[in-house]
């Protein structure tokens, strides 16, 4: 559309040039020459008809060819005149006028020509015989002839009535005259040739005025008048049409000056452009190229190359995570300043672009935004800010001293050098996420071995538990005494609960599996820890608990988070080597924004923390930044996984540990865990299930290993059932197909690789009606889907727990006397 205007304001101009060109040239000039000319060639060639005439009227011309060329040329100039004038319609009817009065004088001329003929005959043979009758011998004949001849030499001066008389009374005397023979002819001849005269003389004279009268020059000066007219008004439009072609010409030199001057200002502009992105594409290469470690010093040197470009004096890009600036020499930044200008930019106005500008900084009323520029020494500010999204950062640029902003700078393209630095800034954020990623995997590959190798050692140690559960079962059943050894067996009863919990906690550990969570309280589970900490605890070391908040509800798994309490207590009683007391502390915090805790961020939300702190030895920095890796440590009989045990735990839950330790001023370790909802059930910690007795019935035992089934059939005897014990999957599907109401219940032992569920399956199958419970050492990776298909009724631990295992014999009973299949052996 631009093209197409230009291209016709472009031929508009030519066309007034070429008009004014033509105009100025005055063309008609030989136009109005020619018709001049032609009008002068008509009045000297009509003046020379009349000359002519006037020449054959007196008998000097012997013949009429002057005349006739005259009359010739006459014609001519007449048809030259009127092609001449025929743009003039004035003078077109006046030459109209002359074409009249040219046939009006031809016609008079051809009169003339045949009378002046008979004339200048008579006349020569008048005075013929008035010659012959002049020298006759008759005086009265030679008077009258004399007379006659004067009389008709006046008629020719003078054609008057009395002229014509007198000549008439003279031809009238000689006729009466009576003569000679020989002179009777000449008279007769004279008398004919002068009445002719007579009669002929009148009409030439007639015609000559005529033609005299006809030959004015109104319409010769009515055509010149209208020529000079028209001439006089084509130069004076000639003269103006000049003067406008030298305004227009100066206009068009000074347009063209004015579009030198555009396109030397938009080539200055194009340049400053491409060395302004020149200079951004090599502050981006540099950043590209560079390793994470130069990034701050590119940067601040990318501020310097930005500022020279508009004459300021301090450059900065500043964000919520990171701070970079520039300053000239002897210039310096005031006290917060620039983290104030990110803070204040969106109180700024922003033109199209999402940019500030404000090239000369001029304070307003006390409170105005621009007293905020001129508190910290700003003359002219640029900001440029981040455009929407959740980033928060400006990239600015103040002039301190005298002067403004370069006015030329095209500010818009700032755009890419923040975009640039911005994605610098974060690609040193990412660059040490990763290497803390990185850590972590390292850390968690650590883990992981661990788990896996703490597994394999955790199943082994399961079958030992197992067995010593087992035989203080018996042992108990066997002594129902309430002496010495009974309290020492309910002692190694509760310590293999423990050492059970561990194992499958250390299971699920390996495993890598979220235990079964649930909200809990913390300070209820303290309590509980804090019992077992009395016993463990070296005798000069002292426990105490203080409550800061009565809301300490988590949603954690009860096990591993008491696992925190007491690795952290136990690692803080090995730091003290002289008398002293472990403080724990349970505290609440809501935090708004996300907060620095150790090695990763929390927040926002509540969280409950557990703090746990002790006067011993300390740590140095060096140690500091080391506890949480796996098998470091600084004890001689220790392993290094007790701390990273607790970091792994913690952060499994949502949540961060943090560390403050000093060389002879003790260490404190801070727990942070998010807090319940308070519309969760908080769930209650029963007192195991009193043993329920069996009344006789047929339990079916499925075990592999032989052992283990002798020690289960124990346990089921010492509550009440008949256990009947198969090692192979084959026997105790045929049995049950055999007798399908022999059994009352059926107890499907662990088997590693998943097999357990297989035999329940089978046996259910077999018998859909028989109860199954399974047992294992941990629950958390069954599905309720998977345990449905497999028929599992009920779900108790591996090693089995006496009261555990009564009530799911207890409950399984139960419900097939609710549903009838029940059915007494």
């Amino acid at each position: 559309m631009k093209v197409s205007l230009a291209t016709v304001g472009a031929l508009c101009l030519l066309a007034l040039l070429t008009w004014l060109l033509w105009s100025s040239l005055n063309v008609n000039s030989t136009g109005f020459d020619r018709e001049l000319k032609a009008l002068a060639d008509f009045t000297r060639f009509e003046r020379g008809i009349s000359r002519e005439v006037l020449t054959a009227r007196a008998g000097l011309s012997r013949n009429y060819d002057g005349l006739v060329q005259l009359a010739d040329a006459y014609d001519d100039a007449l048809a030259r005149l009127r092609e001449a004038t025929a743009s003039d319609l004035k003078a077109g009817a006046a030459v109209e006028i002359l074409a009249a009065r040219v046939r009006r004088h031809q016609e008079l001329i051809e009169q003339f020509k045949t009378k002046n003929a008979l004339l200048q005959n008579s006349f020569a043979y008048f005075g013929l015989f008035g010659a012959r009758l002049a020298a006759s011998d008759d005086k009265a004949v030679v008077v009258a002839a004399s007379a006659l001849g004067a009389a008709m030499l006046h008629l020719t001066l003078d054609t008057s009535a009395t002229a014509a008389g007198e000549v008439e009374a003279k031809l009238e005397g000689l006729s009466r005259l009576q003569s000679s023979p020989g002179e009777a002819d000449s008279i007769r001849a004279i008398l004919g040739h002068g009445r002719m005269l007579h009669d002929v003389l009148p009409g030439v004279d007639a015609i000559l005025k005529s033609l005299i009268a006809e030959a004015n020059n109104r319409e010769q000066d009515a055509i010149l008048a209208s020529i000079t007219k028209r001439q006089l008004d084509a130069r004076t439009l000639a003269r103006r049409s000049r003067l406008l072609l030298y305004a227009t010409s100066l206009l068009l030199l000074a347009g063209l000056v004015y579009f030198a001057v555009q396109l030397h200002a938009g080539a200055m502009a194009l340049r400053r452009r491409a060395a302004f992105e020149h200079v951004t594409a090599r502050i981006s290469t540099r950043f590209i190229n560079s390793r994470p470690d130069d990034i701050a010093g590119h940067v601040e040197s990318a501020l310097q190359q930005l500022a020279e470009c508009i004459g300021a004096d301090r450059a900065y890009f500043v964000s919520t995570a990171k701070s970079c600036r520039w300053a000239r020499e002897g210039v310096g930044f005031p006290q917060g300043w620039p983290e104030l200008a990110l803070k204040s930019v969106s109180r700024f106005d922003r033109d199209e672009n999402g940019i500030i500008c404000i090239p000369k900084v001029r304070p307003a009323h006390g409170h105005g935004t621009m007293n905020l520029l001129a508190d910290a020494g700003v003359r002219g500010w640029l900001c440029i800010p981040a455009l929407g999204g959740e980033r928060v950062a400006i990239l600015g640029f103040d002039v301190v001293r005298a002067g403004d902003l370069i006015p030329w700078a095209d500010f818009p393209l700032f755009r890419m050098a923040f975009d640039a630095i911005a994605n610098a800034v974060n690609r040193v954020k990412l660059e040490q996420e990763k290497e803390r990623l990185q850590v972590k995997l390292q850390q968690a590959r650590r883990m992981e071995t661990i788990g896996t190798f703490a597994s394999g050692i955790a199943h082994n140690f399961n079958n030992i538990v197992g067995a010593i559960l087992g035989y203080t079962e018996i042992a108990d059943a066997r002594l129902r005494s309430i002496g010495g050894p009974a309290a020492s067996l309910a002692e190694i009863r509760r310590a293999g609960e423990r050492a059970r919990e561990l194992v499958g906690q250390i299971l699920t550990f390996g495993r890598r599996g979220e235990g079964r969570r649930e909200r809990l309280c913390v300070r209820a589970l303290v309590a509980e820890t804090r019992a077992l900490l009395a016993a463990s605890l070296p005798s000069h070391v002292t426990f105490a608990v203080s409550e800061k908040t009565q809301t300490t509800a988590v949603w954690a798994e009860p096990a591993q988070l008491q696992q925190v309490i007491l690795n952290l207590c136990n690692n803080a009683a090995q730091a003290m080597n002289e008398p002293g007391v472990i403080e724990l502390c349970i505290d609440a915090r809501e935090i708004a924004q996300p907060v620095r805790v150790g090695r990763g961020e929390v927040g926002p939300g509540r969280f409950v923390i557990v703090s746990v702190s002790d006067p011993g030895t300390g740590m140095d920095d060096a140690t500091v930044e080391r506890i949480f890796e796996p098998f470091f440590t600084t004890r001689a009989d220790g392993n290094g996984l007790g701390l990273a045990t607790v970091r792994e735990i913690v952060e499994d839950h949502g949540g961060a540990v943090d560390v403050q330790s000093a060389v002879g001023a003790g260490t404190r370790f801070d727990v942070w865990l998010p807090s319940a909802r308070f519309d969760d059930p908080i769930s209650v910690q029963h007192a195991p299930e009193l043993a329920l007795r069996g009344a006789g019935e047929t339990v079916l035992v499925l075990e592999t290993d032989r052992r283990r089934l002798l020690r289960h059939e124990e346990i089921l005897a010492a509550l009440g059932y008949e256990p009947v014990g198969f090692t192979t999957s084959a026997d105790a599907v045929a049995a049950c197909r055999t007798a399908r109401a022999r059994f009352d219940v059926a107890l499907v032992c662990h088997l590693p690789g998943g097999v357990a569920l297989d035999l329940a399956a089978a046996l259910h199958d077999a018998v859909p009606t028989l109860p199954i419970i399974l047992a294992a050492p941990s629950t958390a990776e069954l599905e309720a889907p998977l345990l449905v298909d497999s028929g599992i009724t009920e779900l108790v631990h591996h090693p089995f727990v006496s009261g555990e295992l009564a009530g799911a014999l207890s409950r399984c009973l139960a419900a097939s006397l609710a549903s009838g299949s029940y059915s007494y052996g």
